[in-house]
């Protein structure tokens, strides 16, 4: 027990304030949040997802290619990825395919690639495999 009013008086005053500040901040929306697609992370592969209005114009193209089934600039688009780098989950031969994000200023196909799946799961690279972002599979609001 405190045995100085004052102090008592002090204490209960900073409770108070303490639950009003926590109502406050639950009523008007300050508690913890869902986050975004830009900081989840995909709990099949473990890696970062990026929304699809994040990605460079480029690579929103290709993926709007692959979903209209081509025409594909690049003859090697379409082809068999083999996952050699093991960054993806594991799957079968044949399960991945890879297609070329096109790179300003490259004169050949350069490091930009979006990797998809059988199972509609989409990754992007920009360096050449050896890193992947998930592709947010509702454009950009899942997390």
């Amino acid at each position: 027990m405190i045995n100085n009013p004052k102090t008592a008086r002090i204490i209960a005053a900073i409770v108070i304030a303490m639950l009003v500040i926590t109502l406050a901040a639950s009523l008007f929306g300050c508690a913890a949040t869902k986050p975004s697609a830009a900081t989840s992370t995909d709990p099949d592969s473990g890696l970062r997802i990026v929304a699809v209005a994040d990605l460079p114009k480029e690579a929103q193209d290709t993926l709007k290619l692959i979903d209209a089934g081509g025409p594909y600039p690049y003859s090697r688009d379409g082809v068999v990825f083999g996952n050699l780098e093991k960054i993806l989950p594991k799957h079968d031969r044949g399960y991945y395919h890879e297609y070329t994000v096109k790179t300003p200023g490259e004169k050949d196909r350069g490091a930009r690639r979006v990797v998809t799946g059988t199972g509609g799961e989409r990754y992007y690279s920009d360096d050449h495999y050896e890193s992947f972002r998930r592709i947010a599979e509702d454009g950009g609001t899942e997390g």
